[in-house]
């Protein structure tokens, strides 16, 4: 299974949830055969690393996120990736012009896998300050739990895997 992470630029958003991903995946899903990647829906930042500001937060909490890289989405990842998953309402739309019309509905914002946070958009902290990034970490955690659980639950139901161990 291959899950895509996309926002605007690719430094802030979808970087982090790629990387809190591969951090998560192993530990709270270990049978679970999962790869992951991240991808903007602009080609502002292409081959830059994440926004300092996103790795210090990660840094902070125990993920190391240097080794990432900017890209772009395109179409030929509606084919490759099972799950392509937006970090805002825009970007969503963004990607939706790019599809070929049978991949519209692969496409999932992040915090509609958690039904308990108020928001339905990762906020872009790229003009805000340190508090910003901060607080999208902690949503992007959120929302590659709820995540998990989802791939869990369907990969369960569908008898491919074993049931995933609780996730907190």
């Amino acid at each position: 299974m291959r899950v895509l992470f996309v926002c605007m630029g690719n430094i802030c958003r979808s970087p982090t949830a790629e990387a809190v991903f591969r951090h998560l995946a192993p530990k709270l899903a270990p049978h679970l055969s999962v790869e992951a990647d991240s991808a903007g829906t602009h080609d502002y930042h292409l081959g830059a690393p994440p926004d300092q500001r996103s790795q210090r937060v990660a840094r902070q909490r125990g993920i190391d996120m240097r080794q990432l890289r900017a890209r772009r989405l395109v179409p030929e990842d509606f084919e490759r990736f099972d799950w392509i998953v937006l970090m805002d309402e825009r970007n969503r739309l963004d990607a939706l012009a790019l599809a070929p019309a049978r991949y519209g509905a692969k496409l999932n914002r992040l915090l509609d896998f958690a039904p308990d946070q108020s928001l339905r958009d990762v906020p872009d902290p790229y003009y805000g300050g340190p508090t910003g990034f901060a607080r999208v970490f902690d949503l992007i955690d959120t929302g590659v739990r709820g995540l998990i659980a989802a791939l869990c639950s369907r990969t369960h139901a569908s008898g491919t895997e074993r049931r995933c161990d609780r996730v907190p």
